[in-house]
């Protein structure tokens, strides 16, 4: 990953800290940041999770399907290296699955089946406040070194100030609200791609690659365009088109 260059990092930045333009999609933010690191680091996919009021997490956003899972079991077990993170409110880096089951007993099993040998993780924070975590699962050993560390956390720690910035200016509007909404969306999407993937006869990743290029094609967001598919199914044929 030390290879990459500067010029790739700085767009991949922007990207990151431009949360504070009109019609801002939380999820599609998610989602791009997802998709972003995943890119960077070598044979690697990548899990969000957003904390609410109580220091609940949630899931937001993965980079395919097997990472979703991922990261709903470790919700589900209270188990792996994305709550380490964020109880710690610290990077776990270079975790190799193989002798981790001490550490996260369920996890590192069912990660290590699913085809995965390596892991860390990053919270989403600003100075005290840790919002949320990210996931990095690798198939190889995808070792960071420090440089790459920095890195990662850095694109971690914008997306939480784009994020806590986001609230402040909208009018006091507290993380609560935007997160339950987001959540509510997240299960429309959830159904929408189940829709699209047994409409279209393809898989769920495909489904959700789907939706998400209809939404950018015409500009809408994402949880919009998947409630079109929910309530008119004859919207289904729409999505493929150019």
């Amino acid at each position: 990953m030390t290879t990459v260059s500067e010029q790739r990092l700085a767009t991949i930045f922007v990207e990151v800290a431009d949360t504070l333009v009109g019609g801002f999609d939380l999820i599609e933010f998610m989602q791009m940041l997802a998709d972003r690191v995943a890119g960077l680091v070598t044979d690697t996919t990548v899990g969000l999770l957003l904390a609410d009021e109580q220091d609940r997490l949630h899931f937001m956003a993965a980079s395919d399907e097997t990472t979703t899972l991922l990261e709903l079991l470790q919700l589900q077990w209270r188990d792996g290296p994305c709550l380490d993170a964020f109880r710690g409110a610290a990077p776990v880096v270079n975790a190799d699955l193989s002798t981790a089951s001490p550490r996260w007993p369920q996890f590192a099993r069912y990660a290590s089946s699913a085809g995965f040998r390596s892991v860390h993780a990053f919270p989403l924070r600003l100075r005290d406040d840790v919002i949320g975590a990210m996931g990095v699962f690798g198939t190889g050993r995808n070792d960071l070194d420090d440089a790459d560390v920095q890195i990662v956390q850095a694109l971690a720690d914008v997306a939480a100030i784009g994020l806590l910035q986001e609230r402040a200016i909208h009018h006091g509007e507290v993380l609560t609200e935007q997160l339950q909404g987001a959540l509510n969306n997240r299960i429309i999407i959830e159904q929408a791609k189940g829709a699209v993937a047994q409409a279209h006869h393809v898989s769920v990743d495909a489904a959700f690659e789907l939706i998400r290029a209809h939404a950018r094609r015409t500009h809408r967001r994402l949880s919009d365009v998947a409630l079109r598919v929910l309530t008119d199914v004859t919207s289904l044929p729409d999505l493929t088109a150019d």
